[in-house]
């Protein structure tokens, strides 16, 4: 594996915004439909961690998407700059795994997906926006500017990529693992913590 050398520069993505406070009530579960909820996921000291399988279910009987096991963030959004926080780890044999997206869009289903392929991360399917992610814990930070119709992702406080969005819509952060549609490693997994929302007033 050859891992990107970056910069040095480091700067806090949070500057100018207003922590969203969150408790259990911001959570909406996901996971397949027909498993129970702690056979797919776990809390413990703080660390959410999240597990999957190829060949398990939707998230409801009739869909037609890959398996996931995942939390929607509550609120959802529309309008203004909002973003994710958190800390993140993947297991090394993880591949082919969506392990935070932005959900909604004018143009599609989602803004952003952001997946782990053979220990790097990727927009979508291509291109490379970080290397090297296995087995450590790294930082993610995911901007959306609504109203300016960007998005702006940080790895461990440095700007790593920036797109635009797929259009307005009813909006929402997601963090997890869902099942890329090809490409997948039979078990997928990764852990969450610290996980905030900021939004700029």
């Amino acid at each position: 594996m050859v891992c990107f050398l970056i910069n040095d520069a480091h700067i806090d993505p949070t500057y100018g915004f207003v922590e969203v406070m969150l408790n259990e009530t911001n959570f909406k579960y996901q996971k397949p439909y027909d498993t129970p909820l702690e056979q797919r996921y776990s809390y413990e000291k703080g660390t959410h961690r999240f597990w999957v399988y190829a060949d398990d279910k939707p998230h409801y009987l009739g869909s037609k998407t890959q398996p996931r096991t995942e939390i929607h963030i509550l609120p959802d959004y529309t309008s203004g700059i909002w973003q994710f926080e958190g800390l993140a780890f993947v297991p090394n044999g993880t591949s082919g795994a969506t392990i935070v997206q932005i959900h909604g869009a004018a143009h599609g289903s989602t803004t952003i997906i952001l997946r782990i392929y053979d220990g790097d991360m990727r927009y979508y399917s291509t291109p490379v926006i970080a290397t090297c992610l296995y087995d450590k814990w790294f930082k993610v930070n995911l901007i959306h500017d609504v109203d300016g119709g960007k998005v702006t992702v940080f790895i461990d406080n440095q700007e790593r990529y920036k797109t635009h969005d797929r259009g307005p819509g009813m909006l929402y952060f997601k963090f997890g693992v869902y099942a890329a549609p090809r490409n997948i490693s039979y078990y997928m997994e990764s852990r969450w913590k610290a996980i905030k929302i900021y939004k700029k007033l």
